[in-house]
């Protein structure tokens, strides 16, 4: 049987490369996680409450509301717990009218027991009206690893996604009631994936699929905090970083008339990861109570399909994604039940982008609702520590997408991936606040 090497590239480099921006690009990978003392509000008010340096991630305008120096540190565990659970996947067999079952168990808990995720800030009151701040975190990260051998294994095995952003900002106030910040994103990506390849007879073992790559850009960030005293609204927009991710692709273990095919190549894929918009409020109705809310808009539409390139440019394939915009609504309060303590709670929304034909085992991501609870304690006037947690229900969501390999050849196979996925997760979190 006469096979096309290039056919037999481009179709593997698509399943694998495709999948390079999903988790960083998916709602259960973005990484909601940049303050970990306000998981307890679920994110409520993060735009205009302004009450410690995370404020530098969430509105820079902010930091003009923090005298002298400021640091927030601290840090996130995630408890996860995820499940595909099989209702029908395929593969075709060249030459067999009827598909035939993929086999394999459910794969396991495809994530870590325990995912930690670090944030830091810090500002600086340069004057009575310029403010300078920093701020280090990981806006996107991702660790799914299934069990070789998984009913799923042509749709994925291993994704492993780490993002690092440093962000220098500067704020004005330009008045009492008014201030405006900004900052410039240094964000780095890198980025591993891996698939399962099928051979022509699904009683060989299978081939493997493997690609990496990594990528620095920049965006920028703008915002507007209007109000006096605890009464504020803020409006916050981030841009767009447009990344280019360059490394290899490489396919391994196919025989017969595919071992051709077994090769290392360079490859890059672009991708723009989408610009969002929030509005925030934080209103004091009586004393020692902060009523707060969020509402945040995502422009996940621009990211219709990734387009993977060879070194020179050239097109290898494109993969359609769909992702459609999505929103976030958070609501939250604060009660400050002496000088020194406060407890706090919230609940929020948050929707996929992902759509139900082109959903993938690299994002087994549904929407989200969180209920969340926590408590601050002022240790001195300097200092002060926040502890949070969170549940997050995940909707049970279907996966039944199709995937072909080595296509225009006689060669060619489909595969069904039919799941359903669910899951949910437990969060912890806490920080610290130093101010001088």
């Amino acid at each position: 049987m006469a096979v096309s090497n290039r056919g037999a590239i481009r179709t593997a480099a698509t399943v694998a490369v495709c999948a390079i921006a999903a988790p960083a690009l998916a709602s259960g990978f973005a990484l909601r996680e940049a303050s970990p003392g306000s998981v307890g509000r679920a994110f409520a008010g993060e735009g205009a409450i302004a009450d410690s340096a995370a404020t530098v991630w969430y509105n820079p305008a902010g930091m003009t509301q923090l005298k002298g120096f400021t640091a927030t540190a601290g840090g996130h565990l995630l408890f996860i717990n995820s499940r595909q659970f099989e209702r029908g996947s395929t593969r075709t067999v060249p030459g067999l009218a009827a598909p035939v079952p993929t086999g394999g168990a459910d794969g396991g808990n495809p994530f870590n027991p325990v995912v930690f995720v670090p944030t830091a800030y810090g500002t600086l009151q340069l004057t009575d009206r310029l403010t300078a701040g920093v701020g280090v975190n990981a806006p996107f990260g991702l660790r799914v690893d299934y069990d070789d051998g998984w009913f799923g294994r042509y749709d994925s095995l291993r994704s492993e996604l780490t993002t690092y952003n440093v962000q220098p900002s500067l704020a004005w106030k330009v008045s009492d009631a008014l201030s405006i910040g900004g900052g410039i994103s240094i964000q780095y990506v890198e980025a591993e994936l891996t698939n399962a390849l099928p051979n022509l007879s699904p009683l060989l073992a299978d081939g493997r699929a493997r690609v990496q790559g990594d990528d620095i850009s920049l965006g920028w960030n703008v915002g507007l905090l209007i109000g006096a005293g605890p009464t504020r609204v803020g409006v916050h927009y981030r841009s767009r970083v447009k990344h280019e991710l360059k490394g290899s692709f490489e396919a391994s273990g196919l025989v017969g008339p595919l071992a051709g095919a077994n090769r290392r190549v360079d490859a890059r894929a672009p991708i723009t990861l989408p610009d969002s918009l929030s509005v925030s409020a934080s209103v004091a109705p009586a004393q020692g109570v902060r009523l707060l809310g969020t509402v945040e808009w995502t422009n996940w539409s621009l990211f219709d399909a990734i387009r993977v390139q060879d070194a020179n440019g050239g097109a290898i394939s494109t993969s359609e994604q769909g992702y459609k915009d999505s929103w976030s609504v958070h609501f939250g309060g604060e009660y400050d039940v002496t000088e020194r303590w406060t407890l706090r709670a919230g609940i929020a929304g948050d929707a996929t982008p992902t759509v139900d034909a082109l959903r993938s085992s690299r994002v087994p991501d549904g929407n989200r609702t969180w209920l969340s609870a926590g408590a601050s304690a002022r240790l001195s006037d300097s200092m002060e520590v926040r502890f949070s947690y969170a549940h997050v229900f995940v909707s049970e969501e279907a996966l039944d997408r199709a995937d072909r390999f080595y296509e225009g050849t006689p060669a060619a196979v489909e595969t069904v991936i039919r799941s359903v996925n669910r899951g949910n997760v437990d969060m912890l979190g806490a920080d610290v606040t130093i101010r001088f």
